[in-house]
């Protein structure tokens, strides 16, 4: 059985992601931190909750915890009630617990020494004490870190060129044509291989503000979208109508 995906032409491609670069010039994450540490919990307790949520729960919070060991020495019980506005806090407070947990043991990461070669990493290690790791597959041995938010600290903390994949990115991707595909995780994995990695730095944060300020999921602003031309949903929908 044969798969077909089929892909936005790359001068298509380019032309999009220059207009939308050209948009949001200062495109970043909206998540408030300032620390490694605070930036990992942040995206983890994002999952299913907005960045306004987060950032409203974490606005008190982060005065108090900036480290693994914080965490520890709040206590299990003090931090589950902190977070409490925040959906799945249970399940986030247990998991971050572990994680705090883990990233002073070191004991997950399979190649401790490699990471503190990369002078990210040691730089981080030396000022904080802690190891936030590089690789997508360290990160994802920490609990509740799937591969969108591995990649989500990847390309924050380290300006790496990948690029995470929600169901908003996912549906945006699909509705412009850039990929065909059925699943995010599939729309990840191929926009990695379809974006030149001098778009993959913007592309992430640019498709984010995108789909919340452009392309909603019920009523898309098509009339007034800057990319409408080379949209696949666009020109679905007009011929439709005509």
């Amino acid at each position: 059985m044969f798969i077909f995906v089929f892909y936005m032409k790359k001068t298509d491609l380019a032309w999009v992601f220059d207009t939308l670069g050209a948009l949001y010039p200062d495109a970043t994450t909206e998540l408030h931190y300032s620390t490694p540490f605070q930036l990992l919990i942040a995206v983890i307790m994002s999952a299913q909750a907005t960045d306004k949520q987060v950032n409203k729960v974490t606005m008190g919070l982060f005065q108090y915890i900036r480290s693994p060991q914080d965490i520890l020495d709040m206590g299990y019980d003090g931090y589950e009630q902190a977070i409490k506005s925040i959906g799945l806090y249970r399940s986030k407070a247990k998991n971050i617990w572990k994680l705090s947990t883990m990233l002073l043991s070191c004991v997950y990461i399979t190649s401790l020494q490699d990471q503190l070669n990369d002078p990210l990493i040691d730089g981080i290690y030396k000022k904080y004490g802690y190891i936030i790791p590089r690789r997508i597959d360290d990160l994802m041995q920490l609990p509740w870190v799937w591969e969108k938010t591995a990649k989500v600290v990847a390309h924050v903390l380290y300006k790496d060129a990948v690029i995470a994949v929600d169901t908003h990115v996912h549906r945006v991707c699909n509705r412009l044509g850039i990929v065909t595909t059925n699943q995010p995780l599939q729309t990840s994995r191929l926009l990695e291989t379809v974006i030149p990695d001098h778009y993959k730095i913007i592309a992430h944060h640019c498709l984010i503000l995108f789909w919340r300020y452009h392309c909603v999921a019920r009523k898309p602003k098509c009339e007034t979208c800057p990319v409408s031309k080379v949209c696949k949903y666009y020109s679905k929908i007009n011929k439709s109508s005509i």
